[in-house]
């Protein structure tokens, strides 16, 4: 039986995509780009707060786990929308928190303990391999930075999509393998979690660790 990791990445296609939206996508997202930079710089100072509170107590705060776990959620909503699949024509919510009514999702799971010694060595010597394949992935170690593979599959996804109406499934499944390696690797790299991320493509919508909380609709989508 497949073993699931405790961070988990979930996204579903739209039923009806339209063929075009997808061209003004990254014009439309730029509100939520601006908003993330600056959330993404409380990350960093929560992370390194929440580094030395784990080499002292051996716990990551709750409030700091929570608010960095909003700003991955929501970046991984932005992407799923305008960058990383294009799997959903739903404008992402402005908000950190979980909506179970909208067709990308991420969650960590809090540890009540972690430890201390680790912190000091798996966010650059232990995550080496992993920051090797994000790269690929991603382009870079900035995940969402609309580059790498992921990007270059996500836009032949929505080429095809504009000459068939359809999107592929296969691709998506795949692309969908990609993101969840990557952001499986950002909570390990964030200190979230002690357990070494899987070297393994976890592919389609619904991540092994998940109970899917929206229907997922047929890879059909034309508009």
């Amino acid at each position: 039986m497949q073993s699931t990791y405790p961070v988990r990445l979930d996204g579903a296609v739209d039923g009806h995509l339209s063929r075009w939206l997808w061209l003004v996508k990254w014009l439309l997202v730029i509100p939520h780009v601006l908003v993330l930079a600056v959330l993404w710089l409380g990350t960093v100072l929560s992370t390194l707060a929440a580094g030395f509170a784990i080499l002292f107590t051996g716990r990551y705060p709750r409030r700091l786990f929570e608010y960095n776990v909003g700003v991955m959620r929501w970046t991984w909503r932005v992407g799923f929308y305008a960058s990383s699949a294009f799997a959903t024509d739903r404008y992402p919510p402005f908000s950190l928190h979980p909506d179970p009514t909208y067709p990308a999702d991420f969650a960590v799971d809090y540890p009540e303990h972690l430890s201390r010694t680790l912190v000091l060595v798996k966010w650059w010597l232990l995550a080496l391999p992993h920051y090797v394949i994000v790269a690929v992935f991603a382009g870079g170690l900035h995940i969402g930075a609309g580059s790498g593979l992921v990007a270059i599959l996500a836009l032949v996804a929505v080429v095809i999509l504009a000459v068939t109406g359809t999107y592929p499934r296969p691709l998506f499944d795949f692309l969908m393998g990609c993101e969840r390696w990557c952001f499986r690797v950002l909570a390990y790299a964030a200190l979230m979690r002690d357990e070494y991320p899987p070297f393994r493509l976890d592919q389609g919508g619904t991540d092994p660790g998940s109970t899917a909380v929206f229907p997922v609709p047929p890879a059909e989508a034309s508009g």
